[in-house]
């Protein structure tokens, strides 16, 4: 297929013959106006609240806004693109015009996936799509297997992590253009990368969302989330546009998956929870190539993850596992703040029954919380856990930014870092982690006025109970936090950021060699705890294709391995029958297993 196109129920589509139909759901306006390329038409009421109106002969690129009754001018909530800001026009795209090279693109099997996370704004000095082409030989050639981007949404100003879209189907006008998302994702794909794309569906962003004033009905006031009024799922227009997103991305963008941000706060009650809606759909419809659906959740569940006879996942394909950090990061720095807590207590357990069961907590009480959270897990195969010691908002949602490297030292992260790469769960690293880039991640944003001090002064609250509260947060809304984020490709060149690429490289591969085989056919029920003691840990799995064992000893006493069978695949920084301060051996028995 040449191109990819996706007609939504919102917004402006061009049709068949050349004309365009604008579509919008505003049962809180007596009358909607389009205003295309300066003119003004009315336009009709339709049933239950929708306004339509089709024009012929229109040109692509034309800049249109809607008009309500009281004059105030706003752009297409379903916008494919805008001209610049979210409060400008908005843009008449028709997608048939792309033409994708990459054509023969099938995709990755899930159980290859290491997975990269990136934000487009500070992965490259230009922070546009078509700078981080640039940067794809270098992923791909280091190991990298799926790139995960953060959310391009359009939001609010230029600079922001993403999480506060507002126009969820136009790609943010500064990262670039539609058709430059497009080639971004076609060049990965030629350098055999998939791309899934980070998605939010809980919530809009305080800047440039209109739909209160065209659709109040579009929320339920009564129930509140972190950032507002809660989604009205079950309202048709509403449960239309947040379903269709997720297809709208991976059809018209040729995408290969997406990451649901903080489904928790996704409250539905209709019959068919959306999420499950979503899944289904995606399952039914995309059947060209594997699709992966992951899910960021912190309640622990594994019921929108379930797996068929043969292994297959026909909802959702995996969860992020934030236990797998927060047990890792206690493990390492010893840090006990804020939601930290609920791993203050021997972390090494808990490391070693995140690695073989998946979560930490299976309905054990919360120190924090002071309830019960999550479900036994251990019945998940390892490939339903996605696993990392670092992320956007582990990095950013410190005060500083800290990446932890800084805080537990470098070997100490290698240790880690192999341990990540070499377990059987799926392994997520953040972008610049490959190279030991020390460079903040910071929260950062651009907006101004009330909001940006209402931003800032409610940044530096939220920091209390966190790591680095006592000293100053860098201000959200400065250009500079902006630009301390963005990743220095200089340190690549270094004799330290070679040894970590060379590291990072050599794990990949190792991976590829002897870990991935194993997973395709790996079930629940695998992992075994063999010791611990304080920063060491001992575990393996017991897999169809052979057991793996894997031991690290970060702590300050020499450790005796237990038994390990099978031939050592990776020790560092070398192989002996005890494990010395930083210090990390992995064993593999090919073969069926009993």
């Amino acid at each position: 297929m040449e191109f990819r196109s996706f007609e939504k129920s919102w917004g402006a589509e061009i049709l068949a013959d050349g004309s365009a139909r604008f579509r919008v759901w505003a049962p809180g306006q007596q009358q909607i106006t389009l205003r295309l390329a300066e003119q003004d038409r009315v336009m009709p009421a339709m049933e239950d609240g929708w306004f339509e109106l089709q024009i012929s002969d229109i040109a692509v690129g034309s800049e249109y806004n809607f008009v309500l009754a009281d004059g105030t001018v706003v752009p297409d909530p379903a916008s494919r693109a805008q001209k610049d800001s979210v409060n400008g026009p908005s843009l008449v795209i028709d997608p048939r015009q792309y033409r994708w090279q990459n054509t023969n693109w099938q995709g990755r099997p899930w159980q290859e996936s290491v997975v990269y996370e990136l934000h487009i704004g500070t992965f490259t000095p230009e922070g546009t799509f078509q700078a981080a082409i640039a940067k794809l030989p270098l992923l791909a050639e280091l190991g990298i297997t799926q790139l995960e981007v953060l959310p391009v949404s359009q939001f609010g100003g230029n600079r922001g992590w993403g999480y506060d879209g507002v126009l969820l189907y136009a790609p943010h006008a500064a990262y670039g253009s539609p058709d430059d998302f497009k080639a971004f994702i076609d060049a990965a794909h030629t350098h055999g990368l998939s791309v899934v794309l980070d998605i939010v569906l809980n919530h809009f962003g305080p800047e440039g969302n209109y739909l209160p004033l065209l659709a109040p009905e579009f929320f339920h006031q009564e129930r509140m989330t972190p950032w507002g009024a809660g989604i009205a799922y079950d309202v048709d227009a509403a449960r239309r546009y947040i379903v269709e997103a997720p297809l709208y991305w991976l059809q018209e963008y040729n995408l290969d998956g997406l990451r649901f941000d903080a489904i928790d706060q996704i409250e539905d009650s209709s019959s068919k929870h959306a999420l499950i809606e979503i899944a289904e759909r995606i399952r039914q419809e995309i059947n060209d190539r594997p699709i992966h659906l992951t899910t960021e959740d912190c309640r622990n569940v594994i019921f929108l993850h379930p797996r068929d006879k043969q292994g297959n996942a026909p909802l959702f394909t995996g969860e992020w596992n934030d236990d797998f950090h927060n047990a890792v990061h206690v493990f390492a720095t010893g840090e006990t703040h804020a939601y930290y807590q609920d791993f203050a207590d021997v972390p090494e357990k808990l490391v070693a029954r995140v690695l073989t069961e998946g979560f930490a907590y299976q309905g054990e009480l919360s120190p924090q919380s002071g309830q019960r959270r999550g479900v036994p897990s251990a019945s998940q195969p390892p490939v339903a856990f996605v696993d990392f010691i670092q992320n956007h908002d582990q990095v950013g949602n410190r005060a500083q930014g800290d990446r932890l490297i800084n805080l537990a030292g470098s070997d100490r992260t290698k240790v880690l870092l192999a341990t990540l790469l070499l377990s059987p769960h799926i392994p997520l690293l953040f972008m610049g982690e490959e190279y030991g880039e020390t460079n903040p991640f910071l929260f950062f944003t651009d907006f101004h006025g009330d909001l940006a001090n209402a931003v800032r002064e409610g940044r530096a609250r939220e920091f209390t109970g966190h790591a680095g509260h006592d000293e100053e947060v860098p201000d959200p809304n400065a250009e500079q936090t902006f630009i301390r984020s963005k990743l220095d490709w200089d340190k690549l060149q270094t004799p330290s950021g070679q040894a970590w690429q060379a590291l990072t490289r050599e794990l990949l591969a190792l991976r590829q060699q002897y870990i991935v085989p194993l997973l395709a056919d790996a079930g629940g029920h695998c992992g075994k705890v063999l010791a611990t003691a304080p920063g060491f840990i001992a575990v393996s799995w017991r897999l169809p294709q052979g057991e793996l064992s894997l031991a690290l000893n970060i702590g300050k006493t020499t450790q005796r391995l237990p038994e390990m069978p099978g031939s050592t695949i990776f020790a560092w920084p070398q192989q002996t029958e005890t494990l010395a301060q930083h210090a990390i051996v992995v064993r593999l028995s090919q073969g069926a297993s009993a």
